[in-house]
């Protein structure tokens, strides 16, 4: 009896033990398939594990800003070996002097690794055409709007306002131009001169920028560079564009200048997601839970242009007066 019994106890064990392995073994198989799904997933929508030759997309849209996250974006397009090409889809008014600066250059490095076209999906106007311009061929939608080359300082002035309810903004400054302008007092000509001058500079460097990219003379540069914008029609002869069409034309452009194999999936590239949390962030995300997704985007834009504004600098906008 106590021999049967301790053969129960054992078998017990054993069980246990087998269960345990089984566990175990379904576990790690779960993991095994979570992972591949993971690096199937992230080589369609711009992982490090990209598992089969495609062109990349990457978009740029809303009002643009520096972004870190979309600096490393590109940084990872040009590392994979399974990226052919890369159209980038435009559609925006601009944003700041710096930020169209940056995303610029790195194009330009990304250029350097891989065939860049751009595509104009609606707006590509002052710092989105800047964008642009860093491709080697732009194609453009007839109805798209391109161009608004020019620069823009804005600041509000209040100092009507604080006069009419008694209030005065007194400060100590190290010399007249210091922190100028204030918005608290209607602006000096020396400071508004000093403005002027760095607005110029700036839109000086936008032209040659553009002059240098696009092949422009003098005279073809002044007829473009006013600070309108253009339709895609209007913009083939100015030389803002080189031709019209739709991706599919952006694509084949690739394929037959730059010999990137036919026929390859496109597929989108995005930044993954920056640690900041605001109420901007938290309004755009329930925004998109209720799934007002458009609403949402808009509400993300206006943060980022927000964010931006708070940090001050010159701004490559289209932005339409009200």
């Amino acid at each position: 009896m106590a021999a049967d019994a301790e053969l129960l106890i054992d078998r017990r064990r054993l069980r246990r033990r087998l269960g345990l392995w089984r566990v175990l073994g379904i576990g790690a198989l779960i993991v095994a398939v979570a992972a591949l799904g993971y690096r199937v997933r992230a080589g369609a929508t711009g992982g490090g594990f990209a598992l089969r030759p495609q062109i990349a997309r990457i978009s740029v849209s809303g009002f643009i800003a520096g972004s870190e996250a979309t600096a490393k974006l590109m940084k990872r397009v040009g590392d994979s070996e399974a990226v052919k090409g890369v159209v980038v889809s435009i559609n925006s008014p601009g944003g700041t002097t710096t930020g169209s600066e940056e995303i610029f250059r790195n194009l330009r490095a990304l250029a350097a690794k891989k065939p860049i076209v751009a595509f104009v999906d609606g707006t590509a106007a002052s710092g989105a055409y800047i964008t642009a311009i860093a491709a080697d061929h732009i194609v453009a939608r007839e109805t798209s709007l391109v161009g608004s080359i020019g620069v823009l300082f804005q600041y509000p002035d209040v100092s009507g306002l604080l006069d009419k309810i008694g209030v005065k903004v007194e400060s100590v400054k190290s010399s007249p131009l210091k922190a100028e302008p204030s918005g608290f007092t209607p602006t000096s000509p020396e400071a508004r001169a000093a403005l002027a001058a760095v607005v110029g500079d700036t839109y000086a460097w936008f032209k040659q920028l553009v002059a240098d990219r696009r092949g422009m003379d003098a005279q073809q540069l002044s007829a473009v560079s006013d600070g309108r914008v253009f339709s895609g029609r209007q913009s083939v002869p100015l030389k803002l564009v080189d031709e019209l069409g739709s991706e599919r034309q952006a694509v084949a452009w690739l394929e037959s200048a730059r010999g990137v194999p036919k026929d390859l999936p496109v597929t989108d590239w995005k930044p993954r997601s920056d640690s900041d949390f605001s109420l901007w962030s938290a309004a755009g995300v329930g925004a998109s839970l209720l799934g007002l997704e458009g609403i949402a985007g808009r509400i993300h834009a206006l943060g980022t242009e927000a964010q931006a504004g708070a940090q001050g600098g010159l701004l490559v906008l289209w932005r339409p007066e009200p």
